[in-house]
């Protein structure tokens, strides 16, 4: 359902952020040696160079999900209009069911019966709104007021999600938490993905 790559990221983050650390002793600034400083910065919660380097993604997913990352305020973003171009990328959600000990948990759904009911409810309900948002389009009405019958839950979005590496840490570390949904919880854990190859010392020490 989530799809997650990379844009673009500052070269050789690590070293850049160690570079920056080491501003107050510019003779060892480019010492290649500095995994143990990484290290130390980490565990002493120096975050203030991690803020130097950037790295921007590109995620699809549903708009709902797409509204939870939006609260991610450190973050800049930019995000499919829908005033500008039609929505044509629709997804149905899983079953799953309410966890009734844990209000911000989910459980899988064990009854075929009602996994069956759920796929037809979003099957009737996407097909009848996307009925009217066409047929809406097609009598000139706008794209920014048609949008409005298209249910966000099964609405395809793509984003682009830039900030520093600080906040990346951050980001990560809160949602791929076992009390963040399943679905942003898979977005989360492709962004972290790629941040292990990026600086695969800095991933390793968290």
């Amino acid at each position: 359902m989530s799809k997650v790559q990379l844009v673009w990221s500052t070269p050789n983050m690590g070293a850049m952020v160690a570079y920056i650390a080491r501003v107050s002793n510019p003779n060892n600034q480019d010492n290649p040696k500095f995994e143990g400083l990484l290290n130390y910065m980490i565990r002493n919660q120096h975050w203030s160079p991690f803020e130097m380097v950037n790295v921007c993604m590109e995620i699809e997913t549903t708009r709902d999900i797409a509204r939870q990352i939006l609260r991610h305020r450190s973050f800049t973003f930019q995000e499919f209009s829908q005033r500008y171009a039609e929505s044509e990328d629709f997804v149905y959600s899983e079953t799953r069911m309410q966890d009734e000990k844990n209000r911000q948990s989910s459980l899988p759904c064990t009854d075929k019966g009602t996994s069956d009911w759920w796929e037809d409810v979003q099957s009737d309900v996407l097909i009848e709104s996307l009925a009217a948002y066409q047929t809406a389009i097609s009598l000139g009405i706008a794209k920014e007021v048609a949008r409005k019958v298209l249910p966000e839950g099964l609405t395809m979005t793509r984003m682009y999600m830039n900030g520093t590496l600080r906040s990346w840490i951050h980001y990560v570390t809160l949602r791929t938490d076992e009390a963040t949904q399943k679905e942003h919880r898979k977005v989360a854990e492709q962004c972290k993905a790629i941040l292990t190859d990026l600086c695969p010392t800095i991933m390793k020490s968290l």
